[in-house]
């Protein structure tokens, strides 16, 4: 699985916008700065965001974006998904579109597993989580593997 750099901006912007919740809107040049993201990237990602429900904008000197549910309630996946898509396709099909034969019927509960883990953990974890680092349990427990942190 491939975490593209538009899917990793909208989770670092939307951490971003966690962290400020008290202190009023952001602007996106303040978000773009912090976070080492290029500005004009990020403004096309914040209004998919916006369209997606996950943050609110207003104009003007004293505007800026915030987020529009507490962090608590967003989950990594729906920022995920609201910028990218699905989180799991195989050559842009959805697991369940697919059909194979032959010694390749396997792929497809494999593909399916493969999701059913990744939403697990990309569903189970909120900005909150990762913006105050306590990750849920099951989650933290898989970096604890030395193997977790290495390349095969």
């Amino acid at each position: 699985m491939r975490i593209s750099a538009r899917a990793d901006y909208a989770v670092r912007a939307a951490l971003q916008l966690a962290d400020a919740r008290n202190a009023g809107p952001l602007k996106a040049e303040a978000i773009a700065q912090a976070q080492d993201i290029p500005h004009k990237f990020l403004e096309g990602i914040l209004n998919d965001m916006r369209r997606g429900g996950l943050v609110q904008s207003r104009r003007g000197g004293s505007g800026g974006y915030r987020l529009a549910r507490p962090a608590e309630a967003i989950s990594i996946a729906d920022v995920i998904r609201v910028v990218d898509g699905p989180l799991v396709s195989v050559r842009g099909v959805r697991p369940p579109e697919l059909s194979y034969t032959g010694p390749a019927r396997s792929l497809l509960p494999l593909w399916i597993a493969l999701r059913a883990n990744v939403r697990e953990i990309l569903d189970g974890v909120t900005l909150a989580d990762v913006a105050s680092a306590e990750l849920p349990p099951q989650v933290a427990e898989l970096t604890e593997h030395p193997e977790s942190w290495t390349n095969p």
